[in-house]
Parts: structure tokens; sequence; C-alpha cells
């Protein structure tokens, strides 16, 4: 994979990798930004959230669960001293569907942290990773 960033002006840049999409990326007006754009490390957060949650909605598909609403959260905690790296991320998956069983969910959160979703795996040698779930029964 190739990705780059090209600068926009003041401290704006665009985003692009080999799938053509672009992202905007930005910072507060305090460091000379405008707020025009994601933060790049908010991006990192967003890739673990996209790279696990696509795992874990892939398997419980396979498994036949009936998801009807699926969300992933990520909360980081940075260091406070520069760069401030992150120190701990949390990872909520908040499931909703209908007789969801608990122990597929599990699985596939386990499957996707300790073998698919290369985000984790990179992650987890510099920052803690820690995960919970809720499943909420369907309407």
């Amino acid at each position: 994979m190739q990705a780059s960033v090209t600068w926009q002006g003041r401290m704006s840049f665009t985003g692009t990798a080999d799938s053509g999409f672009t992202v905007p990326l930005g910072t507060t007006p305090a460091v000379g930004g405008d707020n025009d754009g994601f933060r790049p490390l908010e991006l990192m957060a967003i890739s673990l959230a996209g790279c696990t949650a696509m795992d874990v909605i892939s398997i419980l598909h396979k498994k036949r669960e009936e998801v009807t609403a699926f969300e992933v959260r990520v909360q980081t905690e940075q260091a406070s001293e520069h760069p401030r790296n992150f120190t701990r991320m949390q990872i909520e998956y908040i499931f909703t569907g209908r007789n969801l069983n608990p122990k597929a969910v599990e699985q596939a959160i386990e499957l996707s942290e300790q073998k698919y979703c290369p985000a984790q795996s990179m992650l987890r040698k510099a920052v803690t990773l820690e995960h919970s779930y809720t499943i909420h029964e369907a309407e």
C-alpha cells in the first residue's frame, strides 16, 4: 500500500491511498490550523475501530448471527508529554440483534484481536488495548 498527504496550505492536508479515496486532515487554530479535517491520531483510532469492526461483523455473519445494528467505539488516553503517544485504547463493541449468542460474540472479538486485525496486532506492541462489549436485544 502507498499512502500520501498533500499540503493544502496552513496546517491543512489531503490524504489518499491506493483506494483513491481522500480524507481531509487538519488541526486546531491554537496550533495554526483551521479545524478543517481529521487529526492524524483520530484516524489511527478510527482505523482500529474499522479494522476490528469489519472482522467481527464478517465472523458473526458467517456464524449466521442476526446482528441488526453494530458500533465500535475507541476511547484513547495519551501521554501528557510530547510526542503524546497513546498509552491506552479501550475498544467498546456495541451489538444489537435477535438472540445473539454471547459466546459467538466473544469468539468473534477474540479472533479479531488475536488473528485477523492488523491494526490491533501493530498497536498492541506499543499501547495497552482493552475491550468490552454489550449486547442489546432488537425490538
